[in-house]
């Protein structure tokens, strides 16, 4: 078996030399041992990722995703362009197919995007995404790697999810959805009458997973309201009560696991952010003026010291907030950003580094400048509105509602 053959190829790059106290059982020993057998096997060219060690036989026995390579330069250039492929996904493929490391065809490159292991999610959801050949084909040749059939519509969504990360562009998430609902349709023919049912059910779904998951969202839609959400959906027809109750149930019992960008990477979680730059903010309790470095994205408003930093001290949902210019403040070129609901639910970091709830009923903001204000505005209130899932939705249903 593969641990066996493993083994062997160990013992015949240690070329059977015995290792020093190789009976012992101490761990200090076992680990020297060890680091002995993986200098003998990496002194052969072989990489070890990692084993387990027997110390009545001296040999490591059990292999979990262990693996013994001949570094020969097919391999070295592999691994190069898995790592270029991580660090800008078009450069990257370029250099696999110049040097021949994948085929030049949609089926190939496609196999190569599913099957490659530690490729970075978001990389392969930015090649999928773009808007020309090859790699409209490639997504569909993507999407259909992916076996669904006779799973159900939150289980596929499970796995195609959880293949790459969607992007933020509202028209890539289109395509590839549009992808997914066509593969699915095609695998489960006699689930929905159309593939705009599924896709705009698909949409309503990671919604849902949203709003039930999401702490900042405050009113979780119950199982009655999804069912009425999505009223109509199948060609005019409403889909049966019970599958609607069965993709509640099983969002509410286990969220999407997508995907996450490396959490200590923030200049991936900032990046291309909506706008950025600095403003002055006044303080919750002590209403005195600091300037600080706001950062505005994926509907937050986030604001750091200085742009050098890495933790924002404060971050603002920006969900079910208004903004509007604050006339009565005596500071030039001042908006606020406030909430209906009294109290913003909002956190920031105390004199100690902890984290603690805000205590602004508004946040008072002013510019340099009327036209950086009215900018900052603008696309404060963009965030506000813009849920591009939703905007997707009610654009798919308006386009089944004229065509039926």
């Amino acid at each position: 078996n593969r641990s066996s053959d493993l083994i062997a190829t160990i013992c015949i790059a240690n070329a059977c030399a015995p290792l020093p106290d190789s009976r012992s059982s101490h761990p200090a020993t076992q680990t020297r041992m060890a680091d002995v057998a993986i200098g003998r096997c990496r002194s052969y060219g072989a990489t070890i990722w990692f084993c387990d060690w027997d110390s009545r036989l001296g040999l490591p026995t059990r292999c979990d995703y262990l693996d013994v390579v001949r570094t020969d330069p097919k391999a070295k250039q592999a691994n190069t362009g898995r790592k270029k492929f991580n660090i800008n996904a078009k450069k990257g493929m370029a250099y696999l197919l110049e040097q021949n490391l994948v085929n030049d065809t949609p089926e190939d490159i496609a196999a190569w995007l599913y099957k490659t292991e530690n490729l970075d999610k978001t990389r392969i959801g930015e090649y999928l995404g773009e808007n020309y050949e090859p790699n409209l084909t490639v997504l569909k040749e993507f999407v259909k790697l992916h076996e669904i059939r006779g799973l159900s519509l939150v289980d596929a969504l499970r796995q195609f999810l959880w293949s790459f990360r969607l992007p933020g562009e509202a028209q890539k998430i289109d395509r590839m959805m549009e992808a997914f609902a066509q593969h699915y349709s095609d695998q489960n023919p006699d689930v929905f009458n159309s593939t705009d049912t599924c896709y705009v059910l698909s949409f309503s779904v990671i919604m849902l997973n949203t709003s039930l998951h999401n702490p900042s969202v405050k009113n979780k839609p119950s199982v009655d309201q999804f069912v009425v959400m999505n009223r109509g959906l199948d060609n005019g027809q409403d889909l049966p009560t019970d599958l609607l109750i069965s993709l509640y149930d099983s969002i509410k019992k286990e969220p999407f696991k997508v995907p996450e960008e490396d959490e200590n990477d923030l200049t991936q979680t900032f990046f291309n952010p909506e706008k950025q730059g600095w403003l002055t903010k006044q303080g919750g309790h002590h209403k005195n003026w600091k300037k600080r470095y706001f950062v505005l994205k994926d509907n937050c408003l986030y604001y750091f010291k200085s742009p050098q930093h890495k933790e924002p001290k404060g971050i603002v949902p920006l969900e079910l907030l208004q903004v509007r210019d604050a006339l009565e403040i005596k500071k030039p070129y001042c908006f606020e950003i406030y909430s209906n609901e009294g109290t913003i639910k909002a956190c920031k970091l105390d004199s100690e580094g902890k984290v603690v709830e805000g205590h602004h009923s508004s946040y008072r903001i002013h510019a340099d400048t009327e036209e950086e204000k009215d900018e900052w505005v603008k696309c404060i209130k963009a965030c506000i509105k813009r849920d591009q899932f939703y905007e997707m939705l009610i654009a798919r249903k308006k386009k089944v509602q004229k065509t039926h």
